[in-house]
């Protein structure tokens, strides 16, 4: 029993092993090599080239549909969503926004599930569900707390809050943005947001 125990290890550790680097690894590749027109449209602002290719190259759809189980196709949903969210097409902007599985486990993971949340709510702004858009833009600043993000993402939220009148919260944005992140960017003119409110 011990010997068919240990043969049982050693079959589910080739296994995995097997799989990672046989199998993940060249998909995983493969999927990059796929993507890389896609992404040089995408820096031109070619949404829809990015999006469909143009039958030379494939496009975030085509590597999704591909290697959509991949971290690779993973990445496309978050660039498809992008690439919907400029061409106006807020529904289907949704759709592959959320389709997308952020992580937290290192910084640049953490960075772009934070965007991620952000361009949900930048989508549901555009659908005049502000409620959502303020759920959203919270969760981006939850997700990470970098100084480049977060009060960005602080102010927009607070932006909506006031959208939705409830100063309150919108206050409190703000002036999260003033004492957490002084330095920033969106701290140069957020007393001029805090004043419109204290003022009311």
């Amino acid at each position: 029993s011990l010997l068919t125990a240990l043969g049982v290890v050693i079959i589910v550790v080739g296994g995995f092993f097997g799989y990672k680097y046989l199998v993940a690894v060249p998909r995983m590749e493969k999927a990059s090599a796929m993507m890389f027109a896609a992404e040089q449209q995408f820096a031109q602002d070619s949404f829809k080239l990015a999006l469909n290719g143009d039958g030379n190259f494939a496009g975030f759809l085509q590597v999704i549909e591909k290697y959509g189980s991949t971290g690779t196709g993973n990445v496309a949903r978050h660039y498809a969503g992008i690439c919907y969210l400029r061409l106006g097409q807020y529904q289907e902007a949704l759709d592959y926004l959320t389709q997308y599985k952020g992580s937290t486990d290192d910084v640049p993971s953490a960075l772009l599930a934070a965007q991620n949340y952000g361009l949900r709510g930048d989508v549901y702004v555009q659908m005049g569900d502000y409620a959502e858009a303020a759920k959203s833009y919270e969760k981006a600043v939850a997700t990470s707390s970098d100084p480049l993000t977060a009060p960005y993402y602080l102010k927009k939220a607070g932006e909506v809050y006031e959208k939705l009148g409830d100063n309150a919260k919108a206050l409190a944005a703000y002036e999260a943005v003033e004492v957490d992140y002084p330095t920033s960017m969106e701290a140069r003119d957020i007393q001029k947001y805090i004043g419109r409110i204290q003022q009311q």
